[in-house]
């Protein structure tokens, strides 16, 4: 198996920044269409469990658009073969400095492109200066 194709790690990294993009002004119509439309597609949040589409779909017409910006860190996608990949990062917002968050997405090629399938968002105290 070839792991980062330099080509599909720049799809993936593309399709990554459409979906921080979406996020950060709210665009629910892109969020929506890059999850997977599938009853097994999951989402695991900061306060939520979402299993399949139209449970994702319905946090995000419910989501309050207020505080949605951050900055991003340490982002790592890396690429198995040339269908499936895995984005991770750090995320940072103002409003809680002592706070990181971390995500993390699995991303699948499809007939109509790269959809997630599966992500989690959790955030944790920031670590200590030197500490990972």
């Amino acid at each position: 198996m070839d792991i980062d194709l330099p080509e599909v790690v720049a799809e993936v990294t593309a399709a990554f920044a459409r979906y921080e993009a979406a996020l950060v002004s709210n665009d629910v119509a892109t969020l929506d269409a890059l999850f997977r439309d599938d009853p097994r597609t999951l989402r695991y949040g900061g306060g939520e469990n979402l299993y399949g589409y139209a449970a994702i779909k319905a946090f995000r017409a419910g989501r309050s658009p207020a505080g949605l910006a951050r900055e991003l860190s340490r982002t790592v996608i890396t690429t198995y073969g040339r269908d499936t990949a895995v984005a991770s990062t750090l995320f940072h917002r103002a409003s809680a400095p002592d706070k990181v968050g971390r995500q993390m997405q699995t991303w699948v090629r499809f007939a109509d492109g790269w959809h997630i399938v599966a992500a989690h968002v959790s955030v944790i105290d920031r670590p200590r200066e030197g500490e990972s």
